[in-house]
């Protein structure tokens, strides 16, 4: 990045992508850092102190886990400060941290999935299956690749491009399987992010079809929910979502209230009044 006032972000992405971090964490990485360059121009990083990232995070109106995303990235930044030599004080790792939030899994209502999938055309219809079906978030949707297919004896399988270098195998339906490898060769979202769209280009053509208060990443949480309720197996679930720990998936996974009903009912009706 030319003229960044001393940022240097072209270096540290490429330190980011030496590390072996995934395209989607470096674009959210510099999206995080640029947006703190912005405000700080024309003041270079390493004369910043504490108190001027906490002036800058602490006037901004973000969710938990949007500020433990920015609080991540520049801790990320500022140590990279240090060890390659351009600082000698790491003012981000005094940064408080951020408790996780409580969690509130919210699921796309399924009349409100089945209308987006009637009025999508083909693309956008893909995106959305992709999401609701196989839980895949909107950077590993807009990653999708005929080189990503294969088959087995059990069926046709999808690798993912996860999270944070997280890459997992996923089971496709058959009628999935069909349509991707109806596709030309190469990406199935063509675009110019490194050939594909951006995660948030394709969050945001879902999100036309979705009602307000309802985004693309609920289409996630709908798929946990439900299967939860199908097969109450969270590992199994943990494995599909690609999460790292089972207690981040226990945050996507709504507990509906019948259910709660329905299991202190059955105990109780077992016993003698």
């Amino acid at each position: 990045m030319n003229g960044d006032g001393g940022w240097e972000l072209e270096a540290w992405e490429t330190a980011l992508r030496a590390a072996g971090r995934s395209e989607q964490t470096i674009g959210l990485r510099l999206y995080h850092v640029r947006r703190l360059a912005r405000w700080a121009a024309p003041a270079g990083p390493w004369g910043l102190r504490l108190d001027d990232l906490l002036a800058w995070s602490g006037a901004q109106r973000w969710q938990a886990e949007t500020r433990r995303s920015y609080r991540a990235s520049l801790r990320a930044y500022w140590r990279w400060g240090v060890a390659t030599g351009r600082t000698l004080v790491d003012v981000a790792a005094q940064l408080p941290e951020v408790p996780p939030a409580k969690p509130d899994p919210r699921p796309a209502p399924p009349e409100a999935v089945q209308a987006a999938i009637a009025d999508a055309d083909d693309r956008v219809w893909l995106m959305i299956r992709l999401a609701h079906d196989l839980g895949l978030r909107r950077g590993e949707v807009a990653q999708v690749h005929s080189d990503d297919l294969s088959r087995d004896l059990l069926g046709w399988t999808l690798h993912v491009h996860g999270k944070g270098s997280r890459n997992r195998d996923v089971p496709l339906p058959d009628s999935l399987a069909r349509v991707l490898r109806a596709l030309p060769p190469g990406f199935a979202f063509p675009g110019a992010d490194h050939g594909h769209l951006s995660a948030r280009w394709v969050g945001r053509l879902v999100g036309r079809l979705l009602p307000a208060g309802v985004t693309m990443h609920q289409l996630r949480h709908a798929c946990a929910t439900e299967l939860h309720d199908a097969t109450h197996d969270l590992r199994a679930i943990q494995e599909l979502l690609g999460h790292a720990s089972v207690a981040t998936t226990q945050r996507y996974v709504k507990v509906r209230p019948d259910t709660i009903r329905a299991m202190v009912n059955a105990r109780t009706g077992c016993r003698v009044a």
